[in-house]
């Protein structure tokens, strides 16, 4: 038995490397999600007492759970394509051949590492009624006598959020893109350019397919966090007007936080984590097969 440890087999010495990060991935993934649907079953806000499926039928019929959702898909739906349009320009910009790579480079990190919280509070001063620069802006230009209260009507609200999602996110699906784009060999532009085929025609047959990787992983993550979407909206808005921008991960806090709710609030986190599960699914099953 001794000599085995002192000389273990292969099988045995796999077990014994994985088996930290396995202890942390039950600590930090299996736990907490095991935890949230053990309390989405008590009404764990008043006696503990269990419940069953009383929550989750709560949280169906309530419509502020309906409009929060709605609210997550339609950013998700217009920041993610966004995102991943503008940043693919960001990543082709950043990849030309400059003398001095640096100055464009450092331009795609401080979009990136800037705090979101911090991100929607520079927008939110754009935008101010009173003070912002876009008013100010358009008042010296002629375009309109009197501010416009951007952040005050649901649909410019949600634009400007969207808006301000995609600036604060698309040099994170560039940096990605970026890395993919340099992994392409010189030699396939090359033999495209000797067979004929235009700068277009080499973006398309050849930039496009070596890149479905990255974009694979960028879509994942971004769609990921855009469904998880809380600090630009809640610092811009608060969910307002009304809950004209409230969103799923805005109604979660509101009812753990603000309401005391821990049994609501696991519910509504179990049903955000079965939509991530899901999407996350489908892009595994459908783009990463193309993808392949």
């Amino acid at each position: 038995m001794l000599s085995n440890w002192r000389d273990p087999s292969e099988k045995t010495l796999a077990v014994l490397l994985l088996a930290p990060a396995f202890l942390l991935l039950l600590l930090i993934v299996v736990y907490p999600i095991g935890k949230l649907l053990y309390n989405s079953l008590f009404a764990v806000d008043k006696d503990s007492a269990f419940i069953g499926l009383r929550n989750y039928l709560d949280v169906w019929q309530d419509p502020l759970f309906w409009n929060a959702t709605q609210n997550t898909v339609l950013i998700t739906l217009i920041t993610v394509p966004g995102a991943l349009v503008l940043g693919l320009g960001l990543a082709l910009l950043a990849n030309l051949p400059f003398r001095r790579k640096w100055p464009v480079r450092l331009a795609l990190l401080l979009p990136w590492a800037l705090p979101l919280s911090f991100a929607g509070l520079i927008f939110a001063w754009f935008l101010n009624t009173d003070y912002g620069v876009v008013n100010d802006v358009l008042r010296r230009a002629g375009l309109q006598n009197e501010p416009v209260s951007w952040l005050l009507k649901p649909n410019w609200a949600f634009a400007a959020i969207c808006l301000t999602v995609i600036w604060k996110t698309s040099s994170f699906i560039a940096l990605i893109l970026l890395a993919g784009l340099q992994m392409i060999p010189n030699s396939l532009y090359e033999a495209a350019e000797v067979d004929g085929a235009s700068r277009w025609q080499q973006f398309w047959q050849v930039t496009v397919p070596m890149l479905m990787p990255s974009i694979m992983v960028a879509l994942i993550f971004r769609t990921i966090t855009a469904l998880q979407t809380f600090d630009i909206p809640y610092t811009m808005t608060r969910g307002g007007p009304g809950e004209a921008t409230e969103t799923l991960a805005m109604l979660i806090h509101k009812y753990t936080i603000e309401y005391s709710s821990i049994g609501i609030g696991s519910t509504l986190a179990v049903n955000m984590f079965l939509i991530s599960l899901v999407v996350t699914g489908f892009y595994l099953r459908h783009i990463g097969r193309d993808a392949a």
